[in-house]
């Protein structure tokens, strides 16, 4: 027997991720017939390899500060209208365990999976119909709504809901459908790029690999300031600090480290000179893990501390205090967790995340231009963008 629902939906979600499975769900509260499409062979598979394994769900801090976009307003509106209290409830009801990891940073007790579950059994009791390993070859306005094309076949609908994500994770299955579609339908994009992504340097230290430390980092001198960890890898570096200031480097721009947070470098490497100085130069950053002083203080050679003058001291401090890391790129989409840039909210409405000049078009989650700091944010967006389209497009029927 044929599903109506599947032969005439009311809706039409593409992509079965975090944004496509809350949209769907809430679109099907609403009394919508829903069908969501997706070439993957599992819905949420970003979901269940996020926060190691567990889901980072929430922030419980999060608001528009917390967001990249061209239009810093955009996410106010939709944020508001869902806020991370509203997701935890929904968490709670299903009696999804879960703790809060850093300040405001809520990640699942047990298994990401059980978020999956909880989403899919969402859609199940509104009634949408989850169709995966689908490929969806094209959108075409039509009287009324719009037209699908898929390998399987032609189905009409009043409304379609664009949330097949970014680039990120390629080996998920990560498309570009969501952008084509978009430019096809005549929406600007902002520039894409890999966000909250590992470093590559030029001159990276193989010796260095594994050393991780806590630094504040910064991009420019307006730019938001991130206290928090960084490592050493093969190539580069990597740590929550340097992919939260990934996100604003521009190719060519440099970052601000601080390896000494909350200190006066100066202050302290002139006191160890001063009661220590038949000490060598890596004693000044006997603070920092060892391999890393060892590298920083080379230069110094083995001359005693009572030895170094006051300026070549005072040049070590600034180097340490506020160090000039620029990149020779990044890590890519392989390795972030999350793409910047996409769908122009200029051209979408903040409160329905609909096209502005073509009814029944939706997009939502990572596809727009809107890029979360690391810690749950994304996924909170993800949340009530779908949110507040969901309920919008359920109207279209």
């Amino acid at each position: 027997m044929v599903n109506p629902a599947a032969m005439n939906p009311d809706v039409i979600v593409l992509g079965a991720g975090a944004a496509g499975l809350m949209a769907a769900a809430t679109a099907g509260q609403n009394g919508a017939r829903v069908l969501i499409l997706d070439h993957g062979p599992e819905p949420g598979r970003k979901i269940l390899i996020s926060g190691g394994g567990r889901c980072n769900f929430t922030h419980l801090e999060t608001g528009p500060n917390c967001f990249i976009s061209q239009n810093r307003h955009f996410a106010r509106s939709a944020l508001a209208r869902y806020t991370p209290q509203d997701f935890l409830r929904l968490v709670n009801r299903y009696g999804i365990a879960w703790h809060e990891k850093a300040r405001g940073q809520l990640f699942c007790d047990g298994s990401a999976g059980q978020i999956v579950g909880m989403l899919v059994a969402e859609c199940r009791a509104a009634g949408c119909e989850i169709r995966m390993q689908t490929r969806i070859l094209d959108v075409r306005q039509a009287e009324h709504g719009f037209i699908v094309s898929t390998d399987g076949g032609e189905i009409r609908t009043g409304a379609v809901i664009l949330a097949t994500g970014g680039l990120s994770i390629p080996k998920l299955g990560a498309s570009d459908l969501s952008l084509r579609l978009a430019r096809r339908f005549g929406l600007r994009l902002v520039p894409t790029a890999p966000a909250l992504v590992p470093l590559v340097l030029a001159d990276a230290d193989p010796e260095l690999a594994g050393v991780s430390l806590p630094i504040v980092a910064r991009v420019g001198k307006k730019g938001p300031r991130f206290e928090d960890g960084m490592v050493f890898t093969h190539r580069g570096v990597s740590g929550p600090a340097i992919l939260q200031i990934s996100s604003y480097l521009e190719a060519g721009e440099t970052a601000q480290i601080d390896l000494l947070p909350g200190r006066n470098a100066l202050e302290n490497f002139l006191k160890i000179k001063k009661e220590r100085p038949k000490a060598l130069p890596p004693s000044l950053l006997e603070a920092l893990p060892q391999r890393l002083a060892r590298v920083l203080a080379a230069g110094l050679g083995d001359t005693m501390l009572a030895n170094q003058p006051d300026r070549v001291i005072r040049a070590l401090a600034d180097r340490i205090s506020n160090w000039q890391l620029r990149p020779a790129g990044t890590e890519g989409y392989a390795k972030a967790e999350v793409m910047r840039g996409g769908i122009d909210t200029r051209d979408l409405s903040s409160q329905t995340l609909e096209a502005r000049d073509i009814p029944g078009l939706y997009a939502i989650g990572e596809a727009v231009d809107v890029t979360g700091w690391l810690g749950g944010h994304n996924f909170q967006w993800a949340w009530a963008s779908g949110v507040a389209a969901g309920k919008a497009a359920a109207g279209h029927r």
